[in-house]
């Protein structure tokens, strides 16, 4: 099942649980009403503010969260390629007769790092991705290494390329590490837990109605569902359906000026 199909699962499901606790919960109430018609509402307004309260706390946290490692995911595509175009560039700087061959394996690098994160859902293609980056990377390294060392080699080119390059690889290690984080999984638990604990105290509330509110359970229900789904594909925007893909141009202009 695609990360897409399955948020959206989850999405329905969080509406209709809330449907149906909105309804459980008004069928609690008017069953408490029958028994005792004035102490139905006595304290539930202290447990309404705390678990509201509750509930907007860790939907503004969660969402906020996921919003900024969404913009922090776009940002390290943009410093990979500022990082690779820094490297490549300084390729000049070497022995005239050294310089094809590294040009070729930053070209091939770059082609891998491009083809890693365009299927995010097939993880098997994604490591052997991930893999054939590493071997690359060792191989510009040691290459360029051992032309650095080179007699002929000006004194300060050593100083110039080779950080250039540490920073070309220490970036994918960072992305890979942010690509990772997301908050644990009993926290979109709880936020679920959360949601359908409100409308039972919702539904419950608004026993004392002749009729249901229907506008507004499924007013509420609508808004937590997109809500969690948003919250969920912001998460991972490799996989869902708002992604980080249109960043990748920069990579892809960056392998167009490569020559």
């Amino acid at each position: 099942m695609s990360f897409a199909l399955a948020t959206s699962f989850s999405a329905a499901g969080l509406f209709l649980g809330m449907l149906t606790l909105f309804e459980v919960g008004r069928r609690i109430g008017i069953a408490r009403l029958a028994c005792d018609p004035d102490g139905l509402n006595k304290g539930a307004g202290a447990v309404e503010a705390a678990i509201f309260g509750l509930l907007g706390l860790l939907l503004a946290f969660t969402f906020s969260g996921a919003g900024e490692r969404f913009e922090g995911r776009r940002h390290l595509v943009a410093d990979e390629a500022n990082a690779i175009g820094t490297a490549y560039l300084r390729v000049d700087l070497l022995p005239a007769d050294a310089q094809p061959q590294l040009r070729q394996l930053f070209g091939r690098y770059l082609d891998t790092r491009l083809q890693t994160y365009r299927d995010s859902s097939d993880s098997a293609s994604t490591e052997a991705r991930l893999a054939e980056a590493t071997a690359l990377q060792e191989q510009i390294w040691a290459t360029a290494v051992s032309v650095s060392r080179r007699p002929e080699a000006p004194t300060p080119v050593a100083m110039l390329v080779l950080p250039a390059i540490n920073q070309m690889i220490d970036i994918t290690t960072t992305r890979d590490v942010a690509d990772k984080t997301h908050p644990p999984t009993v926290i979109f638990a709880l936020l679920a837990g959360l949601s359908l604990v409100s409308a039972l105290l919702g539904g419950y509330v608004m026993c004392g109605t002749g009729v249901r509110s229907w506008f507004y359970m499924l007013i509420v229900a609508a808004t937590m569902s997109i809500t969690f789904f948003v919250i969920l594909d912001l998460e991972f925007p490799r996989r869902g359906l708002i992604r980080v893909d249109a960043v990748d141009q920069t990579l892809i202009d960056l392998r167009n000026s490569m020559h």
